[in-house]
């Protein structure tokens, strides 16, 4: 009997430790497991990612719109996840508890007023926050505030981060969409006007770029030469845009000196500013 006891409690005990995810209440990890978890998030590069933003309440939550996903940002090892809310009820959040975020000197977080799109093509504003992330695939503490003003305790968890690349474009809905960039590179003169005007078709998607020169005569792109799309004013082309919030190296060749010259450039185009086309 005793040792039937004893192999009933091995099963449970491994049941247990079986179970996980965000809802798991973490117990303090031994000292090789913290070592261990530790190097994983280290592992996480410095970069764009989208990320998977759960929370306990149904009434605090991602805009349907978003797909439960924000835009998380990873620099020098800290991590901040952007993410649209469901409405404007939510006023201001706090990375602790909800007794810290009334003590004297809380810096609480403030909104953004974010434009998010529905499949329908039905647009709505709503609040966005900047969220600071200690750690993934575990729960973390953030209070809330609502138009009522009472503090409410609430556990989120960010999860699934996934470099925001070719497979999140893929995501967008065939249409029109403005886009701000930024151009690195050549003698510092040239421009490429922002926002620029992306379009989504069949899966494919392109970026109408215009130079603040009339002198360019062709582009290059991963190999391929692109010309202008116009005759008169300031070089335009439509390029190919095979991934956001990366640097994506371009050639633009200009007639502007003595001989034709090919010059690099690195175009970075910001997923976190796609909004639809007027």
């Amino acid at each position: 009997m005793k040792k039937k006891r004893i192999a009933i409690l091995g099963i449970l005990l491994m049941m247990t430790v079986l179970i996980g995810g965000c809802g798991e209440k973490k117990t303090e990890a031994a000292p090789n497991e913290a070592a261990e978890i530790q190097e994983v998030e280290a592992a996480l590069p410095d970069g764009i990612y989208t990320a998977k933003f759960d929370t306990d309440n149904s009434m605090f939550r991602v805009s349907e719109a978003c797909d439960g996903k924000g835009t998380l940002t990873v620099e020098k090892g800290e991590m901040v996840i952007h993410v649209s809310l469901g409405s404007t009820n939510i006023v201001n959040l706090y990375p602790g508890l909800a007794e810290d975020a009334q003590k004297d000197g809380a810096e609480v977080l403030e909104p953004t007023i974010d434009t998010v799109t529905y499949s329908d093509g039905w647009t709505e504003e709503v609040y966005g926050f900047d969220i600071p992330v200690p750690v993934l695939e575990e729960e973390f503490d953030l209070a809330l505030i609502g138009k009522k003003g009472k503090w409410y305790d609430h556990k989120v968890c960010v999860f699934e981060a996934e470099p925001f690349t070719e497979e999140a474009l893929a995501e967008l809905e065939d249409g029109s969409y403005t886009i701000e960039l930024d151009l690195e590179g050549g003698s510092g003169k040239a421009e490429i006007l922002s926002p620029a005007v992306l379009t989504v078709a069949d899966g494919i998607v392109t970026a109408k770029v215009q130079w603040n020169s009339p002198n360019y005569d062709y582009m290059l792109v991963d190999g391929e030469k692109y010309l202008p799309v116009n005759t008169e004013g300031d070089s335009v082309f439509e390029i190919p845009v095979p991934a956001l919030d990366v640097p994506i190296s371009v050639i633009g060749d200009t007639v502007a000196m003595s001989k034709p010259h090919e010059i690099e450039y690195m175009i970075t185009f910001h997923s976190d500013t796609i909004k639809p086309a007027d």
